[in-house]
């Protein structure tokens, strides 16, 4: 804190105090609200409606609708909001992050503005980080909407197009970022309006809104349709990869995560394996380019740590939750190049048909707002790219966790013998201990110590998720032992004694009842059917004989410390680290937390300091001994700092590239949006055709000032390839023409053959038609603009090297290349509406099917399915198939 803040108080505390007023104001209407019976209570919504009806706006009606909400909550779930989450709820509604410390009630404070937000009919959306969260807080919080007459609903994966339409219509819609992420650019992919799913982008709330908005912020999501290229050339590079030898054929950077063949040893041994005169030759490039995967799939993407395999299949491990990524793929053929290593069946590489950044997507709401317990490290970022602030919310009660210094030691294995020596001594005294590691590896390693001393545990990473959220629930009992990657941080409360509902329903499952009569025990909706009311009667007992039992499991635990949480290694990102702290001392229980580090970890030996590593053999100490140094946690606390910077300018930089698309993506969804809502395209067609004539003009008169030094005869020729009839440009006193005279001559005779083909067809079909031939261009173009688009980018980073700037080259160059491809789209759509006859098809249909729905480094959420296009279209900009060099544009596509 700085000398002004200590004087005069920071902004974020006067904050707190101004909003305080408003906390006043709801607290006041409490008396009156808790006196109305539950009809009078639900009719509220009504009336608050009117008001908004009558001119009211939201701030007028908050006081008065929060405590409704916090009233039917006290009613419908027996809790009742704190005035800290009231405060949280005001933060929210004003567009804003809220940090709210782990375990004070994130989820419910979100109740308030999403009912408040909810009363405009414009629809509300509650983004969790996985769908997991999505059901649980739509059946747990949903009591509360349902109560008061509003209707909610969740999107999670494997919803039909109905069930999709149906939850976003309610009035709240629960789901993960990249459900909703996904269905905004399929309904910009749909071809009747009837089949979009998604309403205005209104206002979200982001739970865990800095794993959202910048843990993935870094990964676009990429819809997808199948390639055309063989997959034989994986099997290939893999086999001469496995013939390479570490520093003599390739070095590893595992700072800048890149591998790359040595000019003395891997060069040459491709270049005679492959049968090549030169690897660097640009004919070459695909070559180059397979191996250059299958190496990076070899050194640098490990087993258990980046991914794990399957059932088959190689499966992603998001590396900030540790959760798996199911149906994801990474792109640009590493996904190829790593089930190849792992001797899988290889899938084909797939064509982008829709791509969008989260950044982008959540921009496009009228509001969005977030809540998690750790931003404020963040607050510079969400401020330039969302324009939020953080206002961090006071807690409940004290912390009183203790976060003891880190532990520092020399290796690898005299940290973990550490470790396993910390463990069973919490342990003995019936400490919980929740052990956090940063891979799958790790965590698997560790229980192996764990068994072979003899001391139970529970183990949570991606390979047992479906038990995640009953596992976390459960690791503040008694002498529990719980080891888990970094998917435990988040969205579950850890409970000292631990939680009776998973308990009691552990016990329906003893007895028999099946998984859906148990998720109906908490359930308000009323039921006729015996078992449930059987399974609701059972749960309710065992429920209240858990609840003592956990109450008096609770007290033993708070004399052992509470919940201890021990960091087996620092994250690359602090917030990541606070998070884990944060499971322990929830409402001011008891509790403690450490790190132990090792120099060899991954994150001091790629950034720390080589004067620490130097220091540290000078002293000559043991292997398992602590290291204390001051210098240590500086060190440490500067080389996760670096991390984040790096990270940041990745970030800065998907966006930079991702904003040029998003002009372009705005544009060409508008134009497919007009389509789509049945609009009159007479118009917008005969603009192209006047803007074609214009351009034809304007390029085939440049060369002289007078008619007879214009070429006529090309003017001709090449509008003949579009719509003019040959021999119609015939002018006795060619001396007297203007371009303005042959301007309109040229519309005449276009405006002559229009309205023949109308009245051939008749008026509604020529619309229609107009309408089918638009949208399957417009959608063939982008489809090849975003192929085209990203094979710029990918080679765009080389201007560097000139100190030419890349991101401006990628602006110009990718401007020019939407100029031609929107100018491409006219003359197409003009070519082939002249070209309508009775028997042209009118059925619309779509140009390629959605096969993968990907998010993260190409990452994907796939739907099989079949792909309509045979061959794929050659794109504008790609070398002409000919084998001429030249692009296919400036050859046999010059006239296309």
């Amino acid at each position: 804190m700085n000398l002004l803040e200590k004087i005069f108080g920071s902004f974020n505390d006067k904050e707190v105090k101004r909003l305080m007023k408003t906390v006043d104001k709801i607290e006041a209407f409490e008396p009156d609200i808790k006196s109305l019976s539950n009809e009078e209570l639900r009719e509220k919504t009504n009336y608050f409606k009117e008001k908004l009806k009558n001119g009211a706006d939201l701030d007028d009606i908050l006081p008065e609708a929060f405590a409704v909400v916090r009233e039917a909550s006290v009613r419908t779930l027996g809790l009742k909001h704190y005035r800290v989450q009231l405060l949280g709820g005001i933060v929210l509604h004003q567009g804003r992050i809220s940090e709210m410390k782990t375990g004070e009630g994130k989820t419910l404070a979100a109740t308030l503005p999403v009912y408040l937000n909810a009363l405009t009919g414009k629809g509300v959306h509650v983004i969790t980080v996985n769908d997991y969260l999505a059901s649980r807080d739509k059946e747990w919080m949903g009591k509360i909407y349902e109560f008061l007459g509003l209707s909610v609903e969740c999107i999670v994966h494997g919803l039909s197009t109905e069930e999709r339409r149906r939850a976003y219509n309610a009035d709240i819609t629960y789901g993960t970022n990249n459900e909703f992420g996904f269905d905004y650019l399929r309904d910009n992919m749909v071809i009747y309006k009837e089949e979009r799913v998604q309403k205005e982008l209104n206002y979200a709330i982001i739970d865990e809104v800095d794993s959202i908005l910048i843990d993935e912020a870094r990964t676009p999501l990429i819809i997808s349709g199948a390639g055309n290229k063989s997959t034989n050339l994986y099997f290939t590079a893999n086999t001469f990869i496995k013939t390479l030898k570490n520093e003599i054929d390739y070095t590893i950077d595992e700072k800048a995560h890149t591998a790359v063949l040595t000019d003395e040893g891997g060069i040459p041994k491709a270049e005679k394996f492959f049968g090549l005169e030169n690897l660097a030759d640009p004919k070459n490039m695909q070559i180059s380019h397979h191996i250059n995967q299958a190496l990076k799939a070899h050194t640098l993407m490990k087993k258990d740590i980046n991914y794990v395999v399957k059932d088959g299949e190689i499966v992603i491990v998001d590396e900030f939750t540790g959760r798996l990524m199911f149906g994801r793929r990474y792109s640009d053929g590493l996904h190829q190049a790593i089930e190849a290593k792992e001797g899988l069946e290889v899938r084909r590489e797939s064509q982008t048909l829709a791509t969008i950044t989260l950044q982008n997507y959540f921009r496009m709401y009228n509001k969005i707002s977030g809540m998690t317990g750790t931003a404020k490290t963040e607050e510079d970022e969400f401020k330039h790219i969302y324009g939020m602030d953080v206002v961090v919310i006071p807690t409940n009660k004290p912390v009183i966790r203790k976060d003891l210094p880190d532990s520092v030691y020399k290796s690898l294995t005299g940290k973990f013998k550490s470790v396993i020596r910390e463990i069973e001594e919490r342990h003995k005294n019936g400490q919980p201990i929740l052990v956090g590691t940063i891979s799958i590896e790790t965590s698997e390693f560790l229980s192996k110590l764990l068994k072979k001393k003899g001391i139970k545990h529970e183990v949570l990473n991606a390979k047992n998720h479906e038990r995640e959220a009953e596992i976390v629930a459960q690791a503040g009992r008694f002498g529990a032992v719980t080891i888990a990657t970094n998917m435990a941080g988040r969205g579950t409360d850890i409970v000292l004694g631990g939680n009776p509902e998973y308990t009691a329903k552990d016990e329906l499952k003893k007895k028999g009842f099946d998984e859906n009569i148990i998720s109906m025990v908490n359930s308000l909706s009323e039921t006729k059917d015996e078992e449930v009311i059987k399974a609701r009667k059972i749960y309710s007992d065992i429920y209240k004989e858990m609840k003592k039992a956990v109450d008096e499991e609770a007290e033993k635990v708070k004399k052992a410390g509470g919940l201890h949480i021990l960091g087996t290694e620092r994250h690359e990102s602090r917030r990541i680290d606070n998070q884990l702290r944060g499971r322990s001392g929830r409402q001011g229980d008891p509790g403690s937390s450490q790190f132990f580090i090792s120099l060899e970890d991954d994150l001091m030996r790629l950034f720390g300091s080589e004067r620490i590593q130097g220091m540290v053999d000078k002293l000559g100490m043991e292997e398992d001994e602590p290291i204390e140094a001051k210098i240590l946690s500086k060190s440490i606390e500067t080389a996760q700092k670096r991390v984040e910077g790096r990270n940041f300018s990745i970030r800065k930089h998907v966006l930079q590239y991702d904003d040029v698309m998003n002009k372009q993506r705005d544009i060409i969804y508008k134009e497919r949006k007009r389509v789509l809502e049945g609009e009159n395209l007479k118009e917008h067609i005969w603009g192209m055709i006047e803007q074609i004539v214009d351009e034809s003009i304007e390029a085939y008169t440049a060369h002289g000032n007078y008619p007879e030094e214009w070429d006529l005869k090309g003017l001709e020729d090449y509008l003949h390839t579009i719509f003019l009839p040959s021999e119609s440009l015939k002018f006795e006193n060619i001396e007297e023409l203007t371009k303005e005279g042959l301007k309109n001559k040229i519309l005449d005779i276009a405006k002559d053959l229009y309205d023949k083909k109308e009245k051939e067809i008749t008026e509604e079909r020529m619309r229609e038609v107009e309408r089918v031939i638009l949208l399957k261009i417009v959608d063939t173009k982008w489809i090849d603009h975003i192929d085209a688009m990203d094979q710029l980018k990918q080679g765009i980073g080389l201007r560097a090297i000139g100190n030419e700037n890349p991101v401006r080259a990628y602006q110009m160059e990718g401007f020019d290349m939407f100029n031609e491809m929107t100018n491409s789209i006219q003359v197409d759509t003009v070519k082939h509406i002249f070209n309508v006859t009775l028997e042209t098809e009118t059925k619309r249909e779509k140009v390629a099917r959605i096969m993968d729905a990907t998010g993260g480094d190409g990452i994907a959420n796939r739907k099989p399915k079949t792909v309509v296009r045979k061959e794929r279209k050659v794109g504008r900009n790609e070398p002409c198939p000919c084998g001429s060099g030249k692009k296919y544009k400036k050859c046999c596509g010059k006239n296309d």
